[in-house]
């Protein structure tokens, strides 16, 4: 089977190599692609958010299967687009994007079905949502409607931060994607990261993670993308993790599937967990970043079938076989991440790195220049390591990245400390 996988980070560089363990790979074309990723798989200059381009590549180049990584090309409609075309497709149409595209959106969504998620407000203007803001207090949460790389998410502890964030959203600090806001009671509890994959029909768990996504150890300072993450999340026990496909996955698909748009893709629920069970925080219409590169490691050459039983409707006959292992990624990022950083600098030390089913090296924002790999974004190397023990995984993944001589960069030192 030749695949195409769109997209440059870290996420798209765990399924290239969870694929390439599956001899039902042929040929894989990643677009565009990064530094690490062209040494396992052809790169290619593509405008992956042109689902037009995108078809004509995929038909050049006797492409089976699409798999789209990242938020973007989903909600431009990529995927309609390559369905038409007649392509099997891994992820959503842009209807169904919208569960991430639009948080509005999915607060409708679970209106309708009855999930259990926060109370929330919906507004366009910043008037009406400071009232709002007034009236409820603080700690709440304010966000940005629309996509906004994973950091419009303010949680605001005063009611002047509260404001302050309406005014930056509504001031277009996050683009067109703050042109409405949603505003959200502040949950309690601890958040987990549930994967789950769809086929329109059928919904398969194949996996849980919590990440960290304060820039600071301790999970202090501004919100990033995300600095690290660990596999399984054991605050995400198997009876909270029925109870969430039960009171919120199932419905949410059955309801999708009611209007018209049904689900076809991986979905990541974002659930709360408390003493009152889980509760929705978002959903994601992709893998998480960096939550991909732990799921991906301890999953390996079987990502591949479940992806491909995923966009050939049949979900139904598939089973996940975990093993009783644990993984940890650790992001190393640009010094001033999430603020300015610089690029251009050289990254040394990661040719000759182990690479194996326990400990692999995934790039993120690398870029080769003049034979040497380059820092070219904010978060760029995921070291991941899998282990019989979190503290096992956790160790592994912290001595790969010691072997980076990089002064540019820095990671947390305390990634899984919740867990450990």
């Amino acid at each position: 089977m030749n695949i195409l996988i769109l997209g440059s980070g870290g996420r798209e560089h765990a399924l290239a190599w969870a694929a390439l363990q599956n001899p039902k790979c042929d040929k894989l074309i990643v677009a565009p692609g990064n530094a690490g990723i062209a040494m396992i798989a052809e790169c290619a200059r593509l405008d992956i958010n042109d689902g037009g381009a995108v078809a004509e590549f995929a038909g050049e180049n006797a492409i089976d299967m699409v798999i789209i990584g990242p938020e973007a090309p989903l909600a431009a409609g990529v995927a309609d687009r390559l369905r038409d075309a007649g392509l099997l497709v891994f992820g959503p149409s842009a209807a169904a994007a919208r569960l991430e595209a639009s948080k509005s959106f999915t607060k409708e969504i679970c209106d309708a079905c009855n999930a259990p998620t926060a109370a929330y407000g919906h507004f366009t203007d910043a008037a009406a949502a400071k009232a709002y803001v007034q009236t409820q207090g603080a700690p709440i949460v304010i966000k940005a409607d629309g996509l906004a790389a994973g950091k419009g998410v303010i949680i605001a502890e005063t009611l002047d931060e509260a404001e302050a964030a309406i005014d930056d959203m509504f001031g277009g600090a996050f683009g067109g994607a703050g042109a409405e806001v949603v505003i959200e009671e502040f949950m309690t509890g601890e958040e987990a990261s549930f994967f789950v994959l769809c086929d329109g029909t059928n919904a398969l768990p194949i996996g849980t993670a919590q990440d960290h996504k304060r820039v600071g150890e301790g999970d202090t300072g501004p919100n990033t993308g995300g600095m690290g993450a660990y596999s399984p999340a054991p605050v995400l026990t198997d009876a909270l993790a029925e109870q969430a496909m039960a009171e919120i996955v199932r419905p949410t698909i059955a309801e999708m599937a009611r209007r018209g748009t049904p689900y076809q893709g991986v979905l990541y629920v974002g659930l709360m967990i408390s003493e009152q069970g889980p509760r929705l925080v978002e959903y994601n219409a992709r893998f998480g970043d960096p939550e991909c590169q732990v799921l991906m490691l301890r999953l390996g050459a079987q990502a591949l079938d479940l992806i491909h039983a995923c966009a050939e409707e049949r979900l139904g006959e598939m089973q996940v076989n975990w093993a009783d292992d644990h993984a940890v990624t650790v992001v190393m990022a640009a010094n001033g991440y999430p603020g300015d950083y610089a690029k251009g600098d050289v990254i040394e030390g990661l040719t000759d790195l182990p690479e194996d089913s326990f400990t692999m090296m995934f790039h993120a924002g690398t870029a080769e220049s003049k034979g040497q790999i380059t820092a070219a974004g904010g978060r760029v190397l995921n070291a991941t390591a899998r282990g019989a023990t979190l503290q096992e995984a956790r160790d592994r993944a912290y001595a790969l990245l010691d072997r980076v001589n990089w002064p540019g960069g820095f990671c947390r030192n305390d990634i899984g400390w919740r867990a450990l």
